[in-house]
């Protein structure tokens, strides 16, 4: 059986984009764009709901880890509305990795994010 990919990889790269913005402007409407004005993000350490929420959650992870950026690990792999993928928190400087995990994203009819279950697989002692 074939799957389309397209729409789980277009949504992983609007996610990515989401959390790589680091300006306020930028990051709002790149949340605007991957996620649905409802939309959620939960994980060990943040459980939030709408584009406020989701973008403060960002913020607060770029204050944490200045100078680094959110990486894919792997590929997209999806069907019918859910999504899976691996990713890591990647220091720019040095390329150190202290920070990875796996989110499950759930999508809704244009493809934006309706739900984030994410999953902390590294996480540096203290964070």
């Amino acid at each position: 059986m074939s799957v389309n990919t397209e729409r789980y990889e277009t949504a992983a790269a609007r996610y990515f984009e989401a959390w790589n913005a680091t300006e306020p402007e930028a990051l709002r409407k790149a949340v605007a764009a991957a996620w649905a004005a409802d939309g959620s993000y939960t994980d060990p350490l943040a459980d939030v709901r709408g584009h406020e929420g989701v973008a403060a959650v960002i913020a607060a992870a770029h204050e944490q880890f200045p100078g680094f950026v959110f990486r894919p690990l792997g590929t997209v792999d999806g069907h019918h509305a859910t999504a899976r993928f691996g990713w890591e928190l990647v220091n720019e400087a040095d390329g150190s990795a202290p920070v990875a995990g796996f989110d499950v994203v759930t999508l809704d009819g244009e493809g934006r994010i309706r739900q984030v279950l994410g999953f902390l697989d590294r996480v540096p002692a203290g964070a």
